[in-house]
């Protein structure tokens, strides 16, 4: 124990749970090649929304949904997609045979069915795909001690033999439908707590069963079916399956995390790393209990490596509309790259980086992306900038300015922008939650720009320039009672202060600035006066069509406020 940190034993009874390496059988391999590799291109992704992520729904999909969800991962580009269990459900069943039988399949998209090894399921999958022109036929049995032990009650003889049963079955049920392009792939179940002696040896029988060759490939499927290692573990089990599987060239080594330690991406990127070419998973990791490996944040990590995922996700608001809708569950608002507030910063000290990296961007748009807290692009993906800065009681000027800025065109100079955020700040500290954009504006627009007070321009006034000297001539009503006068000085806003001194407001105007809020003749200015009133500094605002209305405006304001 640290004096640092009295951390002390908690209460949990951990001494019941065995580590991975008293669980799994270590994969032979010592000269790992992994760790030195780089992903430098997309594996063949497949999508099992339909089937695995189904399966764990509390409300599966029915033929609609599963038809408007297909649409959607064909639409993105994915070229073989799991459509179903259709020996489980009549339902998958259905879906299987609504797209041999209509036209929802294009010609360069192929399906997968999932199997479990007993011969009567076999038959009822093969049922479900007649008359498609090709399909995948995913074969299945769990494979660990524990579930051949406990589960099924079978040694790794009988497993052997049903495994070798089932995909004698699929061939000669294959052989019947010459007419069809069927390929073959075999899962493992539970490959990450399986021997890996065992494994291989499965995997190798179907290879030669199913004769395989590199114009016909079989998939060979290894899934973390219950993850229980870290990822390097897992990267160690695919590396030892990809050097020492027979016929190499014409094997698929396909992965199927799943997320039971929250490392399913990881696991998933190790093991490309070591040789995996197909990923499975889900879009935005739905799956039975924590879920399967996350697809969109697999293509995303890749795409902001500068990798092209070769998965379409430039209206990610429009995909997850539809898997929201598909699974009936919500996608988390902090979920990377899709998640609401996935973009967003709140912190000032954020705020401001993002601010500066927008700034930069725009002087030197030809460089590649690199605006710090954003790896890539929101705009890449669909969404806009207005989302990316919000404010609430822990923001900083620097947000609040940008959000000015770029929702009104307001462009606070950097000397107001503390005083800004103090009243913003209390604004929020107040009401406890988040101001928007409009709010934000109101706040400037009732503190600077409608500053009410003391001193009021009871009506017309005029600027005439004589020579060098400028005179500013008005009605000024100060505390009720109107007055007509008149100051001179060097310039309009010098002879405007010279004025008001005639009705006892002392002011110096200490910077001054300007700038159009929008393009065009008949764009507004607004303008800022850093003025010295009575001897006490403030800001003032105004806004006006006219650059002079403005100025005036922002010292009348700076008058005010400091009468306030």
């Amino acid at each position: 124990m640290y004096r640092w940190n009295p951390q002390t034993p908690g209460p949990m009874p951990y001494h019941r749970y065995r580590p991975y390496h008293e669980r799994v059988a270590t994969a032979p391999l010592a000269d790992r090649s992994w760790p030195s590799k780089q992903l430098t291109a997309a594996p063949l992704w497949v999508p099992v929304d339909l089937r695995d992520g189904n399966q764990a729904l509390a409300e599966p999909m029915d033929t609609d949904r599963k038809r408007r969800f297909f649409d959607l991962l064909v639409g993105m580009g994915f070229k073989e997609i799991e459509v179903g269990y259709p020996s489980a459900s009549r339902t998958d069943f259905d879906f299987v045979r609504h797209l041999a039988t209509s036209a929802a399949l294009p010609d360069d998209v192929t399906p997968v069915v999932f199997a479990p090894a007993k011969p009567e399921l076999i038959e009822r999958t093969f049922a479900s795909i007649e008359g498609l022109p090709r399909a995948v036929v995913h074969l299945y049995i769990a494979t660990s001690p524990t579930w051949r032990d406990v589960v099924l009650g079978m040694t790794r003889a009988e497993i052997l033999r049903t495994v070798r049963e089932a995909g004698t079955r699929m061939a000669r049920l294959a052989d019947a439908r010459p007419d069809a392009h069927i390929r073959f792939q075999f899962a493992p179940e539970t490959f990450n707590l399986t021997e890996p002696d065992f494994a291989l040896e499965l995997c190798d029988g179907l290879t030669e069963l199913w004769d395989a060759s590199p114009d016909r490939p079989v998939t060979h499927n290894l899934p973390t079916t219950v993850e229980i290692a870290t990822p390097n573990v897992y990267a160690d089990q695919i590396e030892y399956m990809h050097r020492h599987l027979a016929r190499r060239d014409a094997v698929i080594l396909s992965v199927h995390p799943h997320n039971d330690r929250g490392t399913g991406v990881a696991c998933a990127e190790l093991a490309v790393l070591a040789g995996a070419q197909r990923v499975e998973g889900c879009l935005f990791g739905n799956g039975e209990r924590t879920g399967n490996v996350d697809l969109v944040t697999l293509a995303m990590n890749l795409y902001a490596q500068g990798v092209d995922p070769m998965i379409d996700f430039s209206d990610i608001d429009g995909v997850r509309e539809t898997v929201e809708f598909c699974n009936r569950l919500p996608v988390h608002p902090r979920h990377p790259y899709a998640g609401d507030l996935v973009h967003t910063a709140f912190s000032g000290t954020h705020q401001d980086a993002i601010a500066k990296g927008f700034a930069h961007r725009a002087a030197h748009p030809d460089e590649p992306w690199d605006v710090p807290y954003l790896p890539i692009d929101p705009a890449d993906v669909g969404r806009t900038y207005e989302a990316v800065i919000r404010v609430n009681s822990q923001s900083g000027k620097g947000g609040m300015a940008y959000l000015l800025k770029e929702q009104y065109g307001v462009d606070l100079p950097a000397a107001l922008r503390p005083e800004y955020a103090r009243i913003v700040q209390e604004a929020t500290d107040d009401s406890g939650r988040e101001a928007t954009p409009d709010e934000l504006y109101g706040l400037f627009r009732t503190v600077y720009l409608d500053a009410a007070g003391p001193v009021v321009l009871a009506d017309g006034w005029s600027a005439r320039q004589e020579g060098a000297v400028h005179r500013f001539t008005c009605a000024l009503d100060v505390d009720g009672v109107v007055r007509e006068v008149e100051g001179k000085g060097n310039g309009p806003l010098a002879a405007f202060a010279d004025a008001l001194a005639a009705v006892g407001r002392d002011v110096d105007v200490l910077d001054f600035g300007q700038q159009a809020v929008a393009a065009g003749r008949e764009a507004e200015t607004v303008a800022f006066a850093h003025c010295r009133v009575d001897g006490v500094p403030v800001w003032g605002a105004g806004r006006d069509t006219s650059v002079l209305a403005a100025s005036v405006r922002a010292v009348l304001s700076a008058v005010n406020r400091a009468g306030a």
